[in-house]
């Protein structure tokens, strides 16, 4: 993970980008991903709770969709352009992120395998501070159940979350694909990036 310094050094940075901290760390993993693959065109799967109507704001429940948020890498790029790349991607998702991602996939027609989702491999998932901040519920005790592991569902995923302390991070990835050292290694190439 990042330490408290550190992680108020990227708030600052994003703050004179004009970013959120989701979108830097988006990026990041996107620029990992691009130095790794040598792809140009980096697809991540986002989750969003979506909860975009009155209605649901005092509901329980899962109403969370997948965005596919896409940064596009060229030899020229520089990372002022991606951050500003991903701010746009990530905003314009936002503004539609009621549409279901079964709808995207049928509209895009990819090619499909029952191997793999359909449009992205890697997943990044980012826990806010203010969304920590909700379990603090007045009448009710609230905690987190983590299990002991999480099942692969991408091939590879980043599991983010801000407390106090600074961010911690984590990777889940399958087994099949990746060894633990190279997921070592690829955790500190991330962390090399700040």
């Amino acid at each position: 993970g990042l330490d408290a310094a550190l992680l108020d050094g990227l708030k600052v940075l994003a703050r004179q980008q004009g970013i959120t901290l989701f979108m830097l760390l988006l990026a990041s993993l996107q620029t990992l991903l691009h130095r790794y693959s040598g792809q140009a065109d980096i697809r991540v799967g986002v989750p969003v709770a979506n909860r975009t109507r009155s209605e649901t704001q005092g509901l329980i429940g899962f109403f969370v969709n997948t965005q596919v948020l896409k940064a596009e890498f060229t030899t020229q790029t520089t990372v002022a352009e991606l951050l500003q790349q991903v701010k746009h991607t990530a905003l314009q998702a936002q503004a539609h992120q009621e549409l279901p991602f079964e709808q995207l996939v049928e509209a895009l027609q990819p090619q499909r395998s029952l191997s793999h989702s359909p449009l992205f491999q890697v997943m990044f998932n980012h826990q806010s501070q203010a969304s920590a901040d909700v379990r603090a519920l007045p009448g009710l005790q609230v905690e987190a159940l983590l299990p002991d592991s999480y099942p692969a569902q991408f091939d590879l995923t980043l599991n983010t979350a801000e407390h106090d302390g600074g961010l911690s991070a984590g990777l889940t990835y399958a087994t099949a694909l990746f060894d633990p050292r190279t997921i070592e290694r690829m955790a500190g190439h991330w962390l090399a990036l700040f």
